[in-house]
């Protein structure tokens, strides 16, 4: 006779427990939950950084980053198409008041989002193909891909149905406007948003 083996039950995480797991073993990766998949990035580099603070000098000179909205980088968006789904996008605009709107995981309501903008990293297809949807899914009315490695600039607006209708693409050697709905006029340079080439 043999004895039958005694297994302890495996521990279950959620998808959010487990993304902070992740957070906690890889510091300084951004780890999102798209679509209820859990995707982590790894730390940008310097070129990544660089656009994004060039990028940050117009929209503050417009007066984004005052009383009624805030340019902020890496803050938390809670996405309404699962349980524990967030994204982290590069930069925002948001309303002023959104301390009030925090959901959870550091996360924020989608509907204090006016802008969020991505600088492409090792992270392409994500931005090009999960996020637009999550976003566009969130409500967020603006959304700006850097995409450096194909050299060009998108800005979609009008979402709808986890899409954005209207996609308008800018090359090197371009400026552009940001649609006023984000509470103020900005033009940019597609060769600032893209950043120093590699």
């Amino acid at each position: 006779m043999s004895a039958a083996a005694v297994e302890e039950p495996m521990e279950q995480f959620t998808l959010l427990e487990a993304a902070d797991l992740i957070s906690s073993k890889l510091v300084g990766y951004r780890v999102e939950i798209i679509g209820g998949q859990i995707t982590v990035t790894p730390p940008p580099d310097g070129q990544h950084g660089d656009a994004l603070t060039t990028i940050s000098f117009p929209l503050l000179l417009a007066g984004l980053h005052g009383e009624t909205t805030r340019v902020i980088q890496g803050m938390g968006l809670w996405l309404p198409d699962g349980p524990f789904d967030f994204a982290v996008p590069d930069m925002s605009v948001v309303d002023a008041d959104y301390a009030d709107h925090k959901i959870e995981h550091n996360s924020y309501d989608p509907s204090v989002f006016r802008l969020v903008l991505e600088v492409t990293s090792s992270n392409l297809s994500d931005d090009l193909k999960r996020k637009p949807s999550a976003y566009a899914s969130a409500g967020v009315p603006v959304y700006v891909i850097a995409d450096r490695t194909n050299q060009r600039v998108m800005v979609l607006t009008d979402p709808n149905d986890g899409e954005y209708r209207v996609h308008a693409v800018h090359h090197p050697g371009q400026s552009f406007a940001l649609p006023e709905s984000i509470g103020a006029s900005v033009t940019l340079k597609v060769d600032d948003v893209l950043g120093p080439l590699k």
